[in-house]
């Protein structure tokens, strides 16, 4: 069985909550995705929470916690999404948008309340539920129990769509939906909506941009549009960090047009 830990927590506190995994289930194959989702940003953890889960095999538990409600009224969820081909995975987590997109991403999903305190630790900080809340009803899912034994099903979850970018007056426009450590800029125009091909110039943001399949053809310090390894539309500078160069955030919109 894998679990996997995604958190905004940095060094240290993930530790503990991995200690509460393995008193637990002791087998379980631990999997940290990342610790360094951005502070508080829910929507870059949901992103990379989304692109990772796709590739982990069935019956993986999610735990994630990018959770800048901790302590309030803001409920925990756990999500059971089903693929096609009959596979399944679990996601733990607040009920603040972060699992939604990863969820949907595997298939078709169910939505619990984490109400169940006999899964929970004996004393819970009202700063840390990752380690007292989401880490042990993890784990004991991890260990075979049912998830509609954490709480009753639920269909006013919180929910967040990163939306499509679409073709409008004959450009590819969208919003950027993560920025990675790079200073790439992934967008949310898929690249089933993208006709360009390498070598074509494009503008972007009043500059010229070549299009290409990856980073190394053009030179150091260049910008370059390409199809990333999450099949998004992505803006890169070569050895450079494109969202200092075109002087984007996340959240913002962005427009491609074709030149020649």
């Amino acid at each position: 069985m894998v679990v996997t830990l995604l958190s905004d927590f940095g060094d240290v506190y993930p530790a503990s909550m991995k200690g509460v995994i393995l008193s637990i289930n002791p087998s379980v194959n631990m999997v940290d995705i990342s610790h360094s989702v951005p502070r508080h940003d829910v929507r870059a953890g949901a992103f990379m929470l989304m692109t990772c889960a796709r590739y982990f095999p069935s019956c993986t538990v999610h735990i994630a916690v990018v959770d800048p409600g901790v302590g309030t009224e803001r409920r925990g969820i756990a999500i059971r999404a089903g693929s096609a081909d009959g596979s399944e995975q679990c996601f733990i987590g607040p009920d603040n948008g972060l699992l939604i997109p990863a969820a949907r991403s595997i298939g078709e999903s169910e939505v619990y309340e984490i109400t169940n305190k006999n899964l929970f630790l004996p004393c819970i900080s009202s700063t840390f539920h990752g380690r007292d809340v989401f880490a042990p009803v993890g784990a004991h899912i991890s260990k075979g129990l049912q998830i509609g034994n954490v709480g009753r099903r639920i269909f006013d979850f919180v929910d967040l769509d990163f939306g499509e970018g679409e073709k409008k007056d004959g450009c590819l426009s969208g919003k950027i939906i993560f920025i990675d450590q790079f200073g790439n800029i992934v967008t949310n125009i898929h690249s089933k909506v993208v006709e360009f091909k390498p070598g074509d110039v494009l503008e972007i943001q009043k500059k010229r941009v070549l299009f290409h399949k990856s980073y190394g053809f053009c030179r150091k310090g260049e910008p370059l549009a390409l199809i990333g390894s999450h099949s998004y539309l992505e803006i890169a500078v070569n050895q450079g960090n494109a969202a200092v160069f075109f002087n984007k955030k996340a959240g913002e919109e962005i427009t491609v047009r074709k030149i020649t």
